[in-house]
């Protein structure tokens, strides 16, 4: 099977490109290399790499192309407004509907939206695939109008499929600390205190990169009358955590000293979201707890596996390159 994943040198591609090369598949990834190469050098010889941008790419690179998998995007809210809006119009919206448009065109079987489930914004109910959608800022936003113009095409020879991805976190070979298990235990590593955005009481539903990965490669192996125009939420219900609270698991997970310090505005976002669906229509079940990621995290810290810079933050690195006329 011949699989193109977009954005597949990225925090989340760069893993699930090592995987799919692991099951066999025949795997090609588009990507503008924004964040560099590095997170693919090993791969090199085992993908067809192709260096191009998802609003202007050549039709011709998805010929013979049996899955598309689009994980190019500004994956990261933008609070601040340090990025033009309009940016994330055309990397966030109008790129997954031409990369989509154009995969159905060329006869391309399955097409899978990586999503967020950040587009339920804030709402006091436990979520379900079903529950409206209510984003709060651009990032969502424009995910979410995406992911409704993606679905729209899916028919019985084109199947599209949506994942609501809870907040991804554990290490890739693309690393980011913009993410919160991520961000707040890099914080305890370098100073011994977790900062924790006001008011702590806000939810997150929070899921592994290995296992995000993991279910983007049981859609892409599942039968196409379960997931074709369908959504799935991404993550587990054990998994849902106040984010106060999730600062303490981190520093008991890491059984060192710690102290909390808060920082910002009142985050606006909060969402508690089920994970009954992928589990009841697909079996899927993540595997990887919160405590087995920070260890994972402030072990690579230690060990000088991982590192802090500038590229590990999404908005401060594309607010660089949008600076530099890059973007």
């Amino acid at each position: 099977m011949n699989i193109l994943v977009t954005g597949g040198a990225g925090y989340i591609g760069s893993v699930l490109v090592r995987d799919l090369v692991k099951e066999g598949y025949n795997v090609k990834c588009l990507d503008r290399f924004f964040f560099g190469k590095s997170s693919l050098s090993e791969l090199t010889d085992q993908i067809e790499i192709i260096e191009g941008d998802t609003r202007n790419f050549d039709p011709k690179i998805l010929r013979n192309t049996d899955v598309v998998i689009d994980l190019a995007a500004i994956a990261q809210p933008d609070p601040a407004g340090l990025v033009d809006p309009l940016k994330f119009y055309d990397i966030n919206y109008l790129g997954p509907v031409r990369v989509a448009t154009l995969s159905k065109k060329a006869g391309v079987q399955r097409y899978i939206f990586p999503s967020t489930c950040s587009t339920y914004g804030c709402q006091n109910i436990v979520l379900d695939e079903n529950s409206p959608l209510k984003p709060l800022e651009i990032y969502a936003e424009t995910k979410s109008m995406a992911e409704k113009a993606v679905l729209s095409l899916s028919d019985d020879k084109f199947c599209v499929t949506s994942l609501r991805l809870g907040t991804v976190y554990g290490v890739s070979p693309k690393m980011r600390f913009d993410l919160v298990l991520n961000g707040m235990t890099l914080s305890l590593f370098k100073t011994g205190v977790i900062k924790v955005m006001r008011d702590g009481n806000q939810v997150r539903p929070i899921v592994h990169v290995r296992d995000v990965a993991r279910a983007i490669l049981t859609v892409i192996e599942a039968d196409m009358d379960k997931i074709r125009g369908e959504v799935f939420n991404v993550g587990s219900n054990d998994q849902n955590f106040k984010v106060l609270e999730l600062a303490k698991l981190i520093g008991d997970s890491i059984g060192i000293d710690y102290k909390i310090e808060w920082y910002g505005d009142p985050d606006t976002r909060s969402y508690r979201v089920s994970f009954d669906k992928i589990y009841n229509v697909l079996g899927f079940r993540a595997k990887f707890s919160a405590q087995e990621g920070a260890k994972e995290v402030y072990e690579a810290l230690q060990e000088g596996k991982i590192e802090d810079s500038e590229k590990t933050r999404v908005i401060r690195w594309y607010k660089h390159l949008q600076d530099q006329g890059i973007l």
